[in-house]
């Protein structure tokens, strides 16, 4: 019973480290998206798509390095075409919520804009989460990620010691 108890205790981690990088993206999201709709012309959807990138990349470095920095790290490429291709299913999932309730429904006024940009967001989310977790930053084998663990303060000193910093 122990074990499954740890595996929650680590899922309700990662849940929690997922939520902190996700939700400062959903602020730097939003804050785009009314910055480029203040001081642009641009339709509501089109301003959206450009926040939507935007935090894209501040959620990819946020993931990478923080919530999944003891994640497998050895196909970097593979990882960031694969973030990359579910982050723009999440795009289109995100942005089809606000596009329908923009066109389709004539919900536009700018709290419904943001209500329902919020709300692409949070399904998005769903998305994001299972699929980030399961395809892009995949979890070493047990031994492995102990092993990752033990090696990062030695190849932590070893990277310092190559840039020329004092070394303690």
């Amino acid at each position: 019973m122990e074990h499954g108890a740890s595996r929650f205790r680590r899922l309700v981690h990662e849940v929690a480290k997922f939520g902190a990088v996700g939700g400062a993206g959903v602020l730097v999201n939003l804050l785009v998206f009314n910055l480029v709709r203040h001081v642009t012309d641009l339709q509501v959807v089109r301003a959206s798509v450009i926040a939507t990138v935007v935090a894209i990349v501040f959620n990819y470095v946020g993931f990478r390095y923080f919530a999944y920095r003891d994640r497998d790290k050895s196909g970097r490429t593979r990882e960031l075409v694969l973030f990359l291709l579910f982050s723009a299913v999440g795009l289109v999932i995100e942005n089809g919520v606000l596009y329908v309730a923009t066109y389709g429904f004539d919900w536009n006024s700018p709290l419904q804009n943001n209500i329902f940009k919020f709300v692409g967001i949070g399904v998005a989310t769903l998305f994001r989460f299972w699929s980030y977790r399961t395809w892009v930053f995949r979890a070493l084998p047990p031994g492995e990620a102990v092993a990752d663990a033990e090696a990062a303060p030695e190849r932590e000193r070893d990277e310092r010691s190559r840039a020329g910093q004092r070394v303690p």
